[in-house]
Order: structure tokens, then sequence, then C-alpha cells
């Protein structure tokens, strides 16, 4: 059985320059309609209650993301860890309830808290993004 490891390098393979001329052409924006079609493919399947299918087209998704994060390692921009970290990071910092003492008694109150502390970080974020622009003023 392959790993996710193993995944990985097959993607970088196909990218490599002796790989696969249609995957090393492949770029963000030429990657989108793949996407967007096997996301749907993943609702049809959801909807039809496949297992079978629902499990390759999340692979096939899953195809898609780690694609592209092969192509934004070979830019320099961020790797497939990265971005492994980023939502693991917000996973738990979403989660306090789980991963610290927050309390929740329901799903209602656990979205009302995912919510509050996505906001929380929007709003951060864009604090952070008017502090860059002030110090690039001066």
């Amino acid at each position: 059985m392959f790993t996710f490891e193993d995944f990985v390098g097959i993607v970088a393979e196909l990218r490599s320059d002796h790989g696969c001329p249609w995957d090393r052409e492949q770029t963000f924006s030429s990657l989108k309609k793949c996407l967007a079609d096997e996301t749907e493919e993943v609702f049809q399947a959801v909807d039809n209650e496949d297992m079978e299918n629902l499990c390759e087209e999340l692979g096939d998704v899953l195809l898609q993301v780690v694609m592209n994060s092969q192509i934004a390692a070979e830019m320099g921009a961020f790797t497939i860890e990265d971005v492994i970290d980023g939502v693991s990071r917000k996973m738990v910092r979403r989660h306090p309830h789980v991963f610290g003492d927050a309390k929740v008694t329901s799903p209602e109150e656990s979205l009302a808290l995912w919510n509050a502390i996505k906001k929380q970080e929007k709003e951060a974020k864009n604090q952070a993004g008017k502090d860059r622009g002030k110090e690039g003023g001066k």
C-alpha cells in the first residue's frame, strides 16, 4: 500500500524533467478547472451515496492539492508540508474545546466558537496588513 509520502514523490516525479509532459506544463491557472470538476464529482458521489466512487474522487481532489503544492514548491513559495502544518494549526486553534480548556455542549456552540475564532483571525490578519503598510510608508 502506498503512503502519503509515496504519493507526494509520485507527483514530484510526474513534474520532473523526465516526468510527464502534460503534468510538467500545468500551472495554478490550468488546474483550476480540474479542481472544480473533481470537487463536483465528490458532490455527486456524496449525493449518490456511492462510497467507492467517493473514495476515488477524494483521491482526485487530493491529487489537485498535492499537484498545486508541488508547483508552489518548485517556485519556492510553499510546500505540501507547509499546507499540512497550516491546516493542522488552524484545526487545533479553532477547536479549543477539543485541544484546550473551552467548553461547548452542542454542535451549534461549536460552530459559533469556530466562527468567533475565524473572525478574530481575520481581524488580526487585516490589522497586521495595515501595520505592514504603515512600516513601508516610513
